[in-house]
C-alpha cells in the first residue's frame, strides 16, 4: 500500500469515474485500474465497484475512505510544516474557521498576513458549525482552526481573544436607545432565527434560554447564515443574536446593537493536530496581537461577571453553530 494508491483512490472516489480521474492523474486507465486492484489487494477486499452510472464505493470502500484522507492530508501537511520549519517562506497555509468568524475577524488579519508574509498562500475552509469545523480539522483538511475552544481536542489549543454575542434591532426599534437589556424584557418581540443554530440539552439555543427567562420566543424568519439574520434584524424584521466582530463585518452602522445583561461572551481559539510551528505559529500570534479581539497574551478567559457561552449550566457542550450563540445560563468567565 502506498500514498500514490491512496492518491488514485480519492481521485476515482472524488470523479466518480476511472476515465475522468485517469486524465486528471496523468496516467492511463490500465494503469490506474492496475494500482487500485493493487491497493484492495493490500487491503484485502474490493473497494470500489463499477455501476451503470460511474463507480461507487463497497462497504470497505467506505470504511476506508477517511483514513485514506487523513493520510494523504496529513502527507501534504508534513511537507508544509518541513518547508516552515525550515524558514521556506513559499508554500501556503490552511486555515480552517466558522462562518462567522471568518466574516468578522479574518479579512483584517488576512491582510496583515499577506502584507508580512506576501509569500505564504493562505486557503480559507469556512463551516457552518464547530462540529463541522473540528472534524475536518482532525481529518486534515487545514493545517489550523480558529473558532471557539473545541470540546474534545488532543492537540494544541491556543486562547487568544473572546467574542462578545450581541442583540441586533432596528434602529426605530424600542430599544434601539438602550446599551444593554434583560432576555425577559424581549418576550413580546419576533426574532430572526438562524438555521444552523446551537443545541443545548437537545432545545434549540435560543428556546433554551428564552424558557428560562420564561416565555417562548416567537420566530419571524430563519436564515441560513448570521450575517443574513444580522440584515433582516436590522431591516426590522426581529431581533437577532450575533457575535459583535459579525455585526461589524455585515452591516457596519446600519443597525442598533445591545449587550444581554449579564453580557453573553464566547472564548476563540487556534487548534490544530499537531504542534503549531512555522507559518501556522505566525498565524497563531498575528491572530493573539490582532485588535480588537486578540488579547495580546494568548491566555485563557479568567474568571468574571460575565457569562460564558462555551459550556452549558450542566457541564454539557453547546453544539455551536454560525449563529454564534449558546447557553445564557453558563458558568462565569472572563469579561
Amino acid at each position: 500500500m502506498s500514498l500514490r494508491q491512496m492518491e488514485y483512490f480519492l481521485t476515482v472516489v472524488e470523479e466518480g469515474s476511472f476515465t475522468r480521474a485517469a486524465e486528471l492523474l496523468h496516467v492511463t486507465q490500465p494503469a490506474l485500474s492496475h494500482q487500485i486492484k493493487a491497493l484492495e489487494k493490500s487491503v484485502g477486499g474490493a473497494l470500489l465497484e463499477r455501476r451503470a452510472r460511474g463507480v461507487g464505493l463497497t462497504v470497505m470502500g467506505r470504511a476506508y475512505l477517511p483514513h485514506a484522507e487523513r493520510a494523504v492530508r496529513s502527507a501534504v501537511q508534513a511537507q508544509r510544516a518541513a518547508r516552515a520549519a525550515a524558514g521556506a517562506e513559499g508554500g501556503e497555509l490552511h486555515v480552517a474557521a466558522l462562518h462567522s468568524v471568518a466574516v468578522g475577524i479574518l479579512p483584517d488579519v488576512f491582510a496583515q498576513w499577506r502584507r508580512a508574509h506576501p509569500g505564504v498562500a493562505l486557503h480559507l475552509h469556512e463551516y457552518a458549525t464547530t462540529d463541522a469545523l473540528e472534524d475536518h480539522v482532525e481529518r486534515g483538511v487545514a493545517d489550523l482552526a480558529v473558532g471557539p475552544e473545541p470540546k474534545h481536542w488532543a492537540g494544541p489549543v491556543v486562547h487568544f481573544g473572546r467574542e462578545d454575542i450581541v442583540l441586533v434591532v432596528a434602529f426605530d426599534d424600542p430599544l434601539a436607545g438602550r446599551t444593554s437589556v434583560r432576555l425577559e424584557e424581549l418576550s413580546e418581540h419576533l426574532w430572526v432565527r438562524c438555521a444552523m443554530e446551537a443545541v443545548v440539552e437537545g432545545q434549540a439555543f435560543l428556546d433554551w434560554a428564552c424558557a428560562g427567562a420564561g416565555f417562548v420566543p416567537r420566530t419571524a424568519v430563519r436564515t441560513e447564515h448570521t450575517s443574513t439574520a444580522v440584515r433582516m434584524a436590522a431591516a426590522g424584521v426581529g431581533v437577532a443574536t450575533s457575535p459583535s466582530h459579525v455585526v461589524r463585518g455585515a452591516v457596519g452602522e446600519d443597525c442598533a446593537v445591545l449587550s444581554v445583561d449579564p453580557p453573553w461572551r464566547r472564548a476563540l481559539t487556534v487548534y490544530s493536530r499537531v504542534e503549531l510551528t512555522g507559518a501556522a505559529a505566525k498565524f497563531a500570534d498575528l491572530l493573539r496581537r490582532s485588535s480588537p479581539y486578540g488579547d495580546g497574551g494568548g491566555t485563557p478567559p479568567q474568571e468574571g461577571a460575565a457569562c460564558d457561552l462555551t459550556n452549558s449550566a450542566t457541564g454539557r457542550s453547546a453544539n455551536s453553530a454560525d449563529s454564534g450563540t449558546a447557553p445564557a445560563n453558563s458558568r462565569p468567565a472572563a469579561s
